[in-house]
């Protein structure tokens, strides 16, 4: 399966994603900059994603714990994720998402 990332600059990448595996580790694995510090844990934040609109609707609804730690990060939007806790199904086969900045 596939996902779409657009990095800080605006370049689109197309990555190859594991099905039952986190975004956050194919984004990670392609090289892009995430920075991931807890290993996805979902306790720090720098993973921090928006997901396309057209997509939103699809992802299991944010835990408890994923509303607190997006409290950590910067720029947050109706559609920000943690990749960490973006678990890649056929169904989301095609998702768009686009890295959101790093905290200072």
């Amino acid at each position: 399966m596939n996902v779409t990332v657009t990095d800080r600059d605006g370049a689109a990448h197309r990555l190859a994603a594991e099905e039952g595996g986190k975004l956050m580790e194919a984004i990670r694995e392609a090289g892009l900059p995430i920075r991931a510090e807890c290993g996805g844990n979902c306790i720090c934040s720098t993973c921090h994603v928006y997901v396309d609109e057209a997509w939103i609707d699809r992802l299991p609804a944010r835990s408890n714990d994923e509303v607190e730690t997006l409290d950590l990060a910067v720029e947050v939007r109706p559609t920000s994720r943690l990749s960490c806790q973006i678990v890649m199904t056929e169904a989301l086969d095609d998702l768009r998402v686009t890295l959101a900045p790093e905290a200072p």
